[in-house]
């Protein structure tokens, strides 16, 4: 994003509360490969060349997810939108006064995945006063009456779906927006339809089949099923890990410290439900091992918490452009009991890992007083993970 005047503004709506996507959080601030909706939508225009501002506009009461979700971006403070997006897309507008841009593009927040190309496409019409994204509709459309009945065909012929980014020059559409105001209409849906109420001409310039708009839970879980079906290389590893009793008040385990007599020998925190955990990812990318990666011999390491190599481990998955799709963990010990530490386990693990909890299981069994174990003299760990990689063909 430069940071000369003049040039290109964006607007990224944000403001609505998305009530027909589902759940208690916002369809904008819902998670999407790996990120926040709004995050991936507002660093289209961050890191387009041509783009000079980007103005995001949000819902007063989001001020603070907000923050969190667009934390180490390179943004202006947001606009506080309104109870209809006309009124939220004035907001923006009105906050880019100072700036004085050329060219102004208005975008959904909720239309995440929007391609560099498509921005060049909008800007460059956008010079012309007016102009739209759309796509040809391949469906046949039909009108009907209040009852339901088919009143007319439709020629699809001249009908076009229609996107965002919208573009237009700046000074027109603030000046449009401002006389709409002032006229009581704030109940256009798009700037388009605000832009041809003004006397505009709005041209229309070719869309993408892939900026799609997430509306309902549906689009989501629809998304997640496509980022799914890419990551065909699926990968399946074992680690496993044991350590000694020495002195001490308590054991790590499964990301959990855990009150016990006795406490676990390793240069580390000695967590052995974590280590094989750790193994057992690195084994499913083939990428060596824990000892290989962390060297027990490299003083760094004394006493380190062993979240960091999970977070280290979870992170090559993240470059190898995979996802993990399960964990899973078996603890073999007499004692501590592991039972009312399963849940916190398993919670801990999922936030470090970045996955939902119902795709890491921990489970334990005694070794029935048998072996080392069953002597109380340490304990052992075994663990599996799944994980999804991109296929690279046949």
């Amino acid at each position: 994003m430069n940071a000369t005047t003049g040039g290109v503004a964006a607007v990224v709506v944000a403001a609505g509360r998305g009530v027909r996507a589902g759940g208690a959080t916002p369809k904008q601030y819902r998670i999407v490969r790996g990120a926040p909706v709004i995050r991936h939508a507002l660093s289209l225009f961050i890191d387009h060349p041509q783009v000079t501002f980007v103005q995001p506009v949000i819902h007063r009461d989001d001020a603070a997810t907000f923050a969190e979700a667009t934390a180490g971006l390179r943004l202006r403070g947001a606009a506080f939108g309104g109870a209809t997006r006309q009124i939220s897309v004035r907001a923006g507008l009105e906050a880019l006064a100072a700036e004085q841009p050329r060219i102004v593009l208005v975008h959904d927040a909720a239309r995440p995945f929007a391609s560099p190309a498509l921005i060049s496409r909008a800007i460059a019409a956008g010079a012309g006063g007016a102009a739209i994204p759309g796509l040809g509709l391949t469906d046949t459309i039909k009108q009907v009456d209040a009852e339901g009945r088919v009143v007319d065909t439709l020629d699809r012929g001249w009908l076009r779906a229609v996107q965002t980014p919208q573009a237009f020059l700046y000074d027109g559409l603030l000046a449009a927006h401002r006389r709409a105001a002032e006229a009581g209409r704030d109940d256009f849906t798009d700037d388009a339809a605000l832009a041809e109420w003004a006397g505009m001409a709005v041209t229309i310039f070719a869309g993408e089949a892939g900026n799609m708009k997430l509306t309902t839970d549906e689009d989501f879980v629809r998304i997640a099923a496509v980022d799914w079906a890419a990551l065909a290389d699926v990968r399946t590893a074992t680690g496993y890990d044991v350590h000694s009793f020495v002195e001490g008040d308590h054991v790590w385990l499964g990301g959990v410290r855990i009150p016990h007599p006795q406490a676990l020998s390793g240069h580390s925190d000695a967590d052995a439900a974590l280590h094989a955990l750790v193994d057992a990812i690195l084994g499913a990318l083939a990428d060596g091992d824990i000892g290989a990666h962390f060297p027990p011999t490299d003083p760094q390491w004394r006493g380190a918490r062993s979240e960091k190599f999970l977070a280290f481990a979870v992170d090559r998955v993240r470059q190898r452009g995979g996802r993990i799709a399960h964990l899973d963990i078996t603890i073999v010990c007499e004692a501590p009991r592991i039972g009312p530490h399963r849940d916190a386990m398993r919670a801990r693990i999922a936030e470090i890992a970045g996955i939902a909890i119902d795709r890491v299981a921990v489970k334990a069994t005694t070794n029935e007083k048998l072996g080392f174990i069953g002597r109380r003299e340490g304990i052992a760990a075994m663990a599996t993970a799944t994980i999804r990689l991109p296929a690279e063909g046949p």
